[in-house]
């Protein structure tokens, strides 16, 4: 399987943000991607007041990157955008997957929340206008197993495990906006555990830059292989990366060292 990690900074605009992820979309299929995944908020990162109506799954949103799907015949996984929640002070941060024909696959709604106070860095309160999701997914792409979670997931490791045992996952995807400050530490020290403790490939897709003021992400997407052995980086700028998994090598790891089967609860 040949897998692509695209990197953007989306801002203000929705409809350029839109197009930019099109366009990436386009250079993973020119490069023979399987399936590409994109960024959390793929569609809008910018200042609260200028949010985007909530939509349901098959508004705008939905429709833009099924229509993708199928005409670049590949499976794109479309980050994650703002859903209509459950009441009208919260919405829901959901990620959607889409098959090669643009039909729905799964969609997974963000379950941890990001609110984090660092005196003099940060002050984020995402449960304030977020809703909480329930359910963990994992989607069966031609054979392959993946798990779904979003950016602040990644500090979960119970939930990654879930994807893997109860799930079967082999593949887990972590598209984010992974802030500058703890990105430089955290980002891929917390990916490449999550796939050496499941020992899945991880793709995460990240938001890079300046995107409202007093809010910079990281960016740094990667590809990581089931030892934690980063297989492609993307430079600090916007940009596809893309790396061939063998799967065949995850069976080999889980069969020589069999961590996942050895534990003890």
């Amino acid at each position: 399987m040949r897998v692509a990690v695209c990197q953007l900074n989306a801002r203000e605009d929705r409809s350029a943000n839109l197009a930019t992820a099109r366009e990436l979309l386009a250079r993973a299929a020119d490069a023979g991607a399987d399936l590409a995944v994109l960024p959390e908020y793929t569609d809008y990162l910018g200042p609260s007041a200028g949010a985007p109506k909530p939509e349901p799954v098959d508004g705008e949103f939905g429709t833009f990157f099924a229509d993708a799907a199928r005409e670049l015949g590949i499976w794109v996984h479309a980050g994650s955008f703002h859903e209509t929640g459950p009441d009208a002070d919260h919405i829901y941060n959901t990620s959607l997957v889409f098959n090669r024909a643009g039909e729905l696959a799964a969609a997974y709604r963000k379950i941890h929340l990001y609110d984090v106070e660092i005196p003099g860095k940060v002050s984020f309160h995402e449960s304030r206008s977020v809703a909480a999701g329930t359910d963990t997914v994992v989607v069966d792409i031609e054979g392959t197993r993946l798990g779904l979670s979003i950016c602040y997931d990644l500090r979960f490791p119970e939930l990654y495990r879930a994807l893997a045992t109860g799930g079967e996952a082999t593949l887990l995807v972590v598209p984010a906006a992974f802030m500058a400050h703890t990105g430089r530490d955290h980002w891929e020290i917390l990916l490449r555990a999550r796939a050496i403790e499941n020992q899945c490939y991880v793709l995460a897709a990240g938001q890079i830059g300046n995107h409202e003021p007093g809010r910079t992400c990281f960016g740094r997407s990667m590809i990581i292989d089931p030892w934690g052995t980063v297989l492609a980086q993307a430079p600090d700028t916007t940009t596809v990366v893309v790396a061939d998994l063998d799967l065949p090598r995850l069976d080999t790891i889980r069969l020589e060292l069999p961590s996942l089967a050895n534990r003890r609860l």
